[in-house]
């Protein structure tokens, strides 16, 4: 039976027109019809091929087409990214939506090529795939039907909804809908309730919604569970077949204190001529089958979520907490990756092997930093058999950093923060938190085994998954370029490369407008995603990265350790093996890119949820802050405790100021008065809309 690929390759040769189904049955020699019809429709769906009104099949880029998923801005336009990464995105009006959602896979008509710097235009012609199937809303009791209002902006459109013979709804309810009419051009989509979650302000429904809103999954299916209890066994004798034995071997594992999933363990020696670095995985592709019910499972998943009250794990807590989990003092199965660095920090060999492992210590970065920066005695004592490892660690972590930073990775500095909830969830503190050298020296052991692993994937030529972070194009330099250029930067066209925007993040380093310099510049860039070719991590400066250093908590790593130990034990990959993976990487990489982009934004929101939640209680009060960026309605500010708010334009009452983009900053039409970022001002928190997560400050007393 003839292939996908085939039937692309054959119509690709034929430029000239569609083809309907006989001249290509029949010029490609094929017998089975039906098999055939089946292959077509497949194909359609996906928007592979396009059926035109005669009946005719044609590739979408022969036909001004773009297929790829489209991002909704709550201002109602849309931009597609393309499914092929040489691509540029594509700008949508509203107008021409069509009825298309946030983050559904659509065909769009290109209406007008790109034009130097701005994106090409287009016009959605067909939804192939919807992302929504249910939405999380407001109910309101209106006529002549009821309508459910997306929480999410980026929903714009309202759902009408029956009403309910059954009591038990009140106007104002968050509910889940299913949406069972979908939009189009001159259409709102309709559907059904299936769950009311709650009244609006209800213990747990806040974070109930978001569960639902970004489709994360909470409970596992009894099939699932059996398997992780069935698999869950302590190591024995007989899985150390084939394995080294590093059990005598000092290693430790530093995480945050409440951190359950501890999948990466490390170790160090000095030897002649350098450092001998171990990075050891936990060997989850043990465990998990493929194709299994929990391999299954965790595909859907994708990806662990953190929330701010809780964790919904990627597999079952018998293996992320449990046999998984590199507990000190337990026999542990484990992917190790032993490298020999110079002391330059350059690798000069390194060896990846199947290994069973016992940590010696559960360490925390509070722990680390306390004895490496403090030198805290209490602590060195108490882990007087791991100190010199933690001051080598920290030698090395230095040696690689700087080597890293040289060849042009970016580094930016993001403040976070931590909110503190009590047993019934309610925010009790915003902790701010800092980068140290214990995290830092984990994020840079765990980056050069990612990068070691991804390369010898890479010339080994097997099917596998990448991290691909991919060049900004034009159009995002060009606004990018807008923002520098208030404060004397540039990027140039033909320097589009890691190390000039890397100048730029060490020269605004400690500077005011440093915060949204390196907001507005992360924003100009791809967003990094999980592929199966090797595009190189644009944020690193590195030609081949992978992540293998997390497979408890993220799919694509499971994905790789599982490549990796087919090649342990075949030697390559080939045959029906390497064309079924050939396969299924694409829809590997898609669902884990989606599943993390959904996760990232219901971790976000659940956290800028509870902030709110937090600042309530301070509406009236006066707070020192700073200017973190300026707009044309107003300028945001930042607490020292991170929350951020609205300073609207409207409540500036001494003059009338005017948006100056140049300056970026707000200026006073009589006064002269400028408002800027950096700007240090008292302001005064007047509003806190916990729903929507927004916190609004006024003015007191101009700068200060």
């Amino acid at each position: 039976m003839i292939r996908r690929e085939d039937l692309i390759s054959y119509m690709e040769q034929k430029t000239y027109k569609p083809l309907g189904f006989q001249e290509l049955k029949e010029v490609l020699g094929v017998e089975d019809e039906v098999q055939f019809a089946k292959l077509l429709g497949r194909m359609e769906k996906e928007g592979d091929v396009v059926l035109t009104r005669k009946k005719k099949y044609g590739l979408p880029r022969m036909m001004n087409l773009v297929k790829g998923v489209i991002s909704i801005s709550p201002r109602g336009f849309g931009i597609l990214t393309p499914e092929d990464a040489g691509e540029s995105e594509v700008f949508i009006f509203g107008r021409d939506l069509n009825g298309a959602m946030h983050h559904d896979k659509v065909l769009v008509r290109i209406n007008r090529r790109a034009n130097g710097d701005q994106r090409p235009e287009g016009e959605v012609i067909r939804a192939l795939k919807r992302a929504h199937q249910q939405v999380v809303g407001t109910y309101k009791k209106l006529k002549p039907l009821p309508q459910v209002i997306p929480d999410d902006p980026r929903l714009l459109y309202p759902i009408y909804v029956r009403p309910r013979s059954k009591t038990g709804i009140n106007h104002g309810d968050k509910v889940l809908v299913q949406i069972t009419v979908w939009p189009d051009k001159d259409r709102y989509p309709e559907g059904k309730i299936v769950e009311v979650l709650g009244a609006k302000g209800d213990p747990g429904v806040d974070i109930a919604c978001i569960i639902k809103k970004y489709q994360l999954r909470d409970d596992f299916p009894p099939e699932v569970l059996r398997e992780a209890h069935r698999v869950a066994v302590p190591v024995s004798a007989a899985q150390l077949k084939g394995r080294q034995d590093l059990r005598a071997l000092n290693m430790v594992t530093i995480d945050g204190e409440d951190a359950r999933d501890l999948d990466d363990a490390v170790s160090i020696e000095k030897v002649p001529g350098g450092y001998l670095l171990g990075v050891h995985i936990a060997d989850v592709s043990h465990y998990v089958a493929e194709d299994g019910a929990l391999d299954k499972e965790a595909f859907r998943r994708a990806t662990s979520v953190y929330l701010v009250d809780r964790v919904l794990p990627m597999l079952p807590r018998e293996l992320s907490n449990g046999i998984c989990s590199l507990n000190a003092g337990e026999d542990r199965l484990a992917m190790s990756v032993m490298m020999k660095l110079s002391p330059e920090g350059e690798v000069l060999d390194y060896q990846i092997f199947k290994s069973v492992i016992n940590v010696k210590e559960r360490m925390t970065y509070t722990d680390v930093n306390q004895m490496l920066l403090e030198g805290n005695r209490k602590l060195r004592e108490r882990y007087r058999d791991q100190v010199a490892s933690f001051e080598l660690m920290a030698e090395l972590c230095e040696i690689l950093r700087s080597r890293r930073m040289r060849r042009g990775s970016l580094d930016f500095d993001f403040p976070e923060a931590k909110v503190i909830l009590d047993e019934q969830g309610i925010p009790r503190e915003i902790r701010r938190y800092e980068r140290k050298v214990a995290e830092m020296l984990i994020e840079e052991f765990m980056i050069k085994a990612n990068e070691v692993v991804a390369e010898h994937l890479y010339h080994r030529g097997v099917p596998t998954l990448y991290r691909v972070h991919e060049r900004p194009d034009l159009e995002g330099i060009g606004e990018l370029n807008r923002v520098l250029g208030a404060f004397g930067h540039r990027i140039r066209e033909k320097d589009v490369e890691p190390r000039a925007f890397q100048e730029i993040l060490e020269k605004i380093k400690g500077r005011p407008e440093e915060r949204t310099i390196s907001t507005i510049m992360l924003r100009s860039m791809k967003h990094a995603r999980y592929a199966p070719q090797a595009l190189g991590h644009f944020g690193l400066a590195s030609a081949y990265y992978t992540h293998f250093t997390s497979p408890i908590r993220r799919y694509p790593d499971l994905i790789v350790h599982r490549v990796l130990t087919h090649l342990l034990n075949k030697g390559t990959v080939a045959g029906s093996k390497r064309a079924a993976w050939e396969r299924k990487m694409v829809s590997y990489g898609e669902q884990s890119t989606f599943r993390e982009i959904a996760a990232e934004e219901a971790e976000r929101e659940s956290v800028d949820l509870k902030k709110a939640q937090y600042m309530k209680q301070f509406v009236g009060e006066v707070f020192p802050a700073v200017i973190s960026s300026a707009l044309s309605f107003g300028f945001f500010v930042e607490l020292e405790n991170t929350v951020e708010g609205l300073v609207h334009v409207s409540s500036l009452t001494d003059d009338y100021y005017e948006y100056d983009d140049r300056r970026l900053a707000l200026v006073g039409r009589h006064t002269g008065k400028t408002y800027r970022i950096g700007d240090k001002v008292n302001v005064q928190l007047v509003r806190v809309n916990v729903d929507e997560a927004k916190i609004d400050f006024e003015l007191v007393g101009g700068q200060a």
